[in-house]
């Protein structure tokens, strides 16, 4: 029997917006040597549908295993011929949900989930030189675009100019329930940065197809003002392409698949992480980030 879940569906905004206010409010867990298998709320990234999922889990029948992956994929499988079978074959169900790698986190009855190795997942991390030769793109393990955009003075600023950093790309727009709902996390996310990595990461939150002063407006409204926000040029709801550093416009379809979008580039302004559709707990990335800092 095969089962999985994708977790990055938009289909019913209203409600998913009210499964992710109720998921905002939790607290990041950690997974420790001591974890119980029973304890579904320690399984990183996922929501609520895949620790529900995780119960069935735990009464399938062997040979089975559940994957999980950054981002919140998940998948599992039962009643295979060996643990061997049932681990690959989660594995890459899993995977077919994410751009992210997949491993495992249980097998049969036993945690196999490797703690130390799990915020490693975003690399390995190309070479200057490696990353020069890689496809422009948005899928990770591609080069993303040079994007053209302004912060709150109106400098000009290019995706290019951020070289030698780790970068967070964020596209959202006031207009977007489950944008709206996932902004508080955005801003634990900043100060947590801020205060743990400084200078060696970005973030940059583009809003899509509303003006830049009606995105301050509601930032200002409900309280973000200390959140650094850049403006991506966009100008009304019809307007759909973004701005190149070469002058040069985009679909922003092309970029993001549905709003929000999440990506990370590595220093060298490769993709190492891309996500559509709202992050139940950005804190539980900021692991990750400290990696992409040290080892990219």
């Amino acid at each position: 029997m095969m089962k999985g879940m994708r977790l990055n569906s938009l289909q019913s905004p209203k409600l998913l917006g009210a499964l992710l206010f109720t998921l905002c409010a939790l607290p990041a867990t950690t997974v420790t040597a001591e974890t119980a298998l029973s304890d579904v709320d320690a399984i990183p990234h996922v929501g609520k549908r895949a620790r529900e999922s995780f119960v069935d889990y735990l009464y399938a029948d062997p040979y089975k295993a559940y994957a999980i992956g950054p981002g919140g994929a998940w998948a599992w499988q039962e009643a295979k011929s060996s643990s061997e079978e049932a681990t690959r074959a989660a594995i890459e169900y899993c995977q077919r949900y994410s751009q992210q790698k997949c491993v495992p986190y249980a097998v049969n009855d036993k945690l196999v989930f490797d703690r130390e190795n799990w915020p490693k997942l975003w690399g390995p991390y190309l070479s200057k030189a490696e990353a020069k030769k890689v496809p422009v793109g948005n899928r990770v393990g591609q080069r993303f675009y040079d994007l053209a955009f302004k912060d709150e003075k109106g400098k000009r600023r290019t995706i290019s100019d951020l070289r030698g950093k780790v970068v967070f790309v964020h596209f959202w727009g006031s207009w977007c329930p489950a944008c709206m709902i996932e902004f508080p996390s955005l801003v634990r996310l900043q100060k947590q940065i801020n205060q743990e990595l400084g200078q060696q990461v970005e973030l940059v939150i583009l809003q899509a197809r509303e003006p830049f002063s009606e995105s301050l407006r509601w930032a200002k409204k409900n309280g973000f003002d200390d959140i650094r926000l850049y403006d991506s040029g966009a100008k009304s709801l019809s307007d759909t392409e973004m701005l190149l550093a070469d002058g040069t416009r985009i679909p922003d379809r092309e970029i993001s698949k549905t709003f929000p979008t999440s990506l990370v580039l590595d220093k060298n302004g490769v993709v190492v992480f891309y996500h559509s559709g709202p992050v139940n707990n950005w804190l539980e990335y900021v692991e990750f980030f400290r990696d992409a800092a040290l080892g990219s």
